[in-house]
């Protein structure tokens, strides 16, 4: 059987990936080129007796090798044997698309050019005369409908039909081609070459343009007259807002919150029940059953709890995108983001924060500079996530009863201030060279492709069940060993086991923050398994095992604990510093877990853990400090 290598080129919204999936379907792998964290899509399809690897590279409006994804680009396109690229072109902006085109065959790089989006051309009225194209650049011409099926098994017949050898660039290209390697080999300035270099692109494809492109003027489109309301200067932050809100709503209350409360009941309540039942009538040793019921199952049931959140989010996100949204976002945001050292596409990551840190980790992956995805995976964590409001919540109950609302208020202003501030501080030391890049295309508006959505939405959330899992599940195993063991052995109290000791060390860190007893050291511990878990050892080591962890339930939690040594152990003060403290230290370990999987470094989820206890420990100590000279 032959075989075929295929790679998919292109700007970003010309429905190259929209085309991938309709080829390949769900016969994919999705991974991360080398060193970065771009997706790398590959696919794989049968034609008759020919079987083809497709690739799908990423979007890019030039081939400089400034970005990631240009460097991706052009190396994988000049130091791989391919037997076909197909440069995908929007037509209805053909002249915008056909700046890549350029620059392909100026590189040697022969193309088939795939004319999409000729539905949307045609209502702009953009008329392409394939065959005077052909005549003009020399090289095969296809038009297509990228989410059309006819349109995918046409391109699979022509696949199998084109030997790209066949085809050599016309007289003109070739010219332009000699002139820009004479401007490359001349004396001036690099600026001077890549400017000459630029005009001389811009008149070809002026020459193209007039020689097999013509343009009726069919006044405002659909997609203009929309922006009109939904991104004019008075109601487009607003709008957002409520898209916003609509978004966090579903994700975090009406779909995906439910969603996650029936998964956390069918797996920590009926699975876990079911296996301490199925391994006592087994008659399997107490420290297995231990081990499997309060380690494992709940340990890795704690990651699998959060699936409906980040498949929700994800869906909702890859459909906003796939309706042409998503861009008008970062147009809206730019000007505001800017002040916080990212560019406008960083604003989504960042408000899913307030729900979990996993999914906004996950979703800096759509940041276009590595400078921005690595700055907002590393400020995401100082935001409120829904699992330390409980923390604030029933501590706000407690300490501060006539203005409880107020200071949890406070803590979530305070995370956000803390995120802008290192952001700005991230943005202009550790990753000071590395400019933040802002190039924006609004494309237009339409009805996502349901099967795109919903592949990009599995392709997403399965990479968080199988990366991030693995070290939950070695991080639940060790936790279990910390509360069930100490050097004496087995231990059913929590207070004789390691974590407890643990817990004496830690607290010796906080004795200027007045909170240094170690049943709060072994809180804090265990709020880097997950931060809900802050309550429930609370809870276990001030004797109120059956608190609730819901912040709903706070004032019934806070009237419980106030009759416990807990309302002694803590003043006023040290309550407030405590909550502080809580609100920026280190990430939980599912969140950590999720930046070793998106930086693919051992180092940064590191720093993240490191840094991010360092400002919270200083920041607490003083706020204890000023508030004590104050006389709080």
């Amino acid at each position: 059987m032959a075989t075929l290598a295929v790679a998919l080129t292109g700007n970003p919204n010309t429905g190259k990936s929209t085309i991938f999936n309709e080829l390949t379907g769900a016969r994919q792998k999705i991974g991360n080129w080398p060193g970065v964290t771009v997706d790398k899509k590959v696919g794989y399809v049968r034609r008759g007796d020919h079987a083809m690897s497709i690739v799908d590279l990423p979007g890019t409006y030039s081939v400089n090798a400034r970005s990631p994804e240009e460097k991706i680009v052009i190396d994988y396109l000049m130091n791989n044997k391919l037997d076909l690229v197909m440069d995908v072109v929007d037509s209805s902006n053909i002249e915008r698309n056909l700046f890549l085109t350029i620059q392909l065959l100026e590189a040697g790089i022969p193309l088939l050019i795939d004319l999409n989006m000729a539905d949307e051309a045609e209502k702009r009225g953009v008329h392409i005369d394939i065959k005077k194209l052909e005549e003009a650049i020399g090289m095969p011409v296809v038009t297509t409908v990228g989410r059309s099926h006819k349109s995918a098994e046409k391109l699979l017949d022509i696949f199998t039909d084109t030997v790209m050898a066949n085809y050599h660039v016309t007289p003109m290209i070739q010219a332009h081609i000699d002139k820009v390697e004479a401007i490359r080999a001349g004396h001036e300035s690099a600026e001077q070459k890549e400017e000459e270099i630029s005009k001389a692109r811009y008149a070809l494809i002026d020459r193209i343009m007039a020689q097999a492109v013509t343009v009726k003027e069919n006044g405002p489109t659909f997609s203009e007259k929309l922006d009109r309301f939904l991104a004019n200067g008075v109601l487009a932050l607003p709008i957002f807002l409520c898209i916003l809100y609509l978004v966090f709503m579903i994700t975090f209350e009406w779909v995906g919150a439910p969603l996650q409360d029936w998964f956390d009941g069918l797996i920590n309540d009926d699975f876990a029940g079911w296996a301490s039942a199925a391994l006592a009538d087994a008659g399997v040793a107490d420290w297995m059953q231990s081990l499997i019921c309060d380690g494992i199952i709940a340990g890795v049931g704690a990651v699998l709890t959060f699936v409906p959140l980040v498949f929700t989010m994800f869906f909702l996100l890859s459909f906003l995108d796939g309706t042409g949204y998503m861009a008008r976002i970062a147009f809206i945001m730019d000007p505001i983001m800017r002040r916080c050292g990212l560019t406008g596409k960083g604003i989504m990551p960042l408000m899913m924060g307030f729900g979990c840190a996993v999914p906004a980790i996950m979703g800096a992956r759509a940041l276009d500079s590595e400078k921005d995805r690595m700055v907002s995976i590393l400020v995401t964590p100082f935001l409120t996530c829904s699992a330390k409001l409980p923390v604030m919540a029933l501590f706000a109950a407690m300490f501060f009863p006539d203005n409880a609302a107020n200071v949890v208020f406070a803590m979530y202003i305070g995370g956000v201030i803390m995120a802008i501030l290192a952001a700005k501080a991230l943005g202009s030391t550790l990753f000071k060279g590395e400019g933040s890049t802002f190039l924006l295309e609004l494309p237009p508006y339409r009805i996502p492709d349901m099967k795109t959505v919903l592949l990009e939405t599995w392709d997403k959330g399965k990479g968080y069940l199988v990366k991030a899992g693995t070290i939950i599940f070695a991080m639940s195993v060790l936790i279990w060993f910390l509360s069930s063991y100490n050097f004496a052995g087995p231990t059913d109290e929590m207070n004789d086991s390691f974590l407890a000791t643990l817990g004496a060390w830690i607290s010796n860190l906080f004795v200027f923050q007045g909170f240094d007893t170690w049943e709060s050291g072994a809180a804090i511990l265990s709020g880097i398994m997950a931060k809900e878990t802050v309550i429930s050892t609370i809870g276990i080591l001030y004797g109120a095992a059956d608190v609730s962890t819901e912040a709903a339930d706070a004032l019934d939690t806070a009237s419980q604990m106030m009759g416990t040594s807990m309302g002694t152990a803590f003043s006023t003060m040290s309550a407030l510093v405590f909550m502080v403290f809580s609100q920026l230290y280190t990430p939980c370990m599912t969140a950590l877990g999720t930046i070793k999987k998106e930086t693919s470094s051992w180092k940064w989820m590191g720093f993240s853990a490191g840094y991010q206890f360092v400002v919270a420990w200083i920041l607490s100590l003083i706020v204890y400090q000023v508030g004590t000279l104050l006389g709080f």
